[in-house]
């Protein structure tokens, strides 16, 4: 009598199989690990790692963690969103439902394939930051930065699956992540260095949301002119609740099944995942 797999196997079988899914896909690999490092790499050569005034760091101290905090984010909102959604069309989630294989299993080893892979990608980043554009790390703020991680990627990948919970089709997914990250990024301080000139307006605005409560204390824990241990309460409340608002939305509205004309045909060869 052969004995069954514990649940913890089963999760990281998943999450080992997702990760395997993930890296088999050149575009969600480029866009997930190197575009953000392109964009940092740029905007140093652009600014050429002078020292900005307003917040007393060189420019790379500055956007090595927004930049890592924007590829945490597309490991987790956008990735999470659009596979799952695809995965939908394709009739993937139907037939893992009537695998043994738990849907809970299935859809945690998802979401810790992602956290994995933002891991990765924000290690990267601040790697390639302190390697060569002597980008500092304070053991001070460290326990402050895994923490702000850590609450960040977990409300980004409840909205990740609040969004493909709530969409019709994985095109549609597609278009909601970008045209919501990317203007957010904007306001948020991830493209652009907060600026006392900026509409008052605009600020408001992304403090409604939560990427600028990721970004912010992230940054912030990396600048030596800020004292205290890097905590920001506030921001971590409101990521904490978009992130459990999100959770009750996705498990009310998710569907392992594909709309009506939404569906399409997979693709030879393609894996259900159900390892074990």
């Amino acid at each position: 009598m052969t004995s069954q797999p514990s649940l913890m196997k089963l999760l990281w079988g998943q999450a080992g199989y997702q990760n395997k899914v993930f890296f088999r896909n050149p575009t969600a690999a480029f866009f997930t690990l190197l575009f953000p490092l392109m964009i940092f790499v740029v905007f140093a050569l652009i600014f050429g790692n002078e020292y900005i005034e307003e917040l007393g760091i060189n420019v790379a101290q500055y956007y090595a963690p927004a930049m890592a905090v924007f590829a945490a984010v597309s490991a987790t909102y956008t990735n999470l969103a659009v596979t799952t959604a695809y995965q939908r069309d394709e009739g993937i989630l139907k037939r893992v439902k009537g695998t043994p294989l738990p849907p809970s299993i299935y859809m945690g080893g998802k979401i810790l394939s992602a956290i994995m892979i933002a891991i990765i990608s924000v290690v990267i980043m601040m790697s390639i930051g302190v390697v060569f554009y002597g980008v500092n790390i304070y053991a001070a703020t460290l326990p402050a930065v895994i923490v702000t991680f850590l609450v960040g990627v977990g409300c980004f990948a409840a909205l990740g699956l609040m969004v493909a919970a709530l969409v019709s089709s994985g095109e549609s997914a597609t278009a909601v992540t970008n045209a919501t990250l990317l203007p957010l990024a904007f306001i948020s301080g991830v493209f652009i260095v907060p600026s006392e000139e900026a509409p008052a307006w605009l600020d408001t605005v992304a403090n409604i949301f939560p990427l600028k409560h990721f970004v912010e204390p992230f940054v912030a824990a990396f600048n030596p002119l800020n004292q205290g241990s890097g905590f920001d309460w506030v921001s971590l409340g409101v990521m904490a609740l978009w992130g459990a608002v999100a959770i009750v939305i996705a498990v009310r509205f998710f569907k392992w099944e594909a709309s009506p004309g939404s569906s399409r045909k997979p693709r030879r060869g393609k894996k259900v995942a159900a390892e074990a």
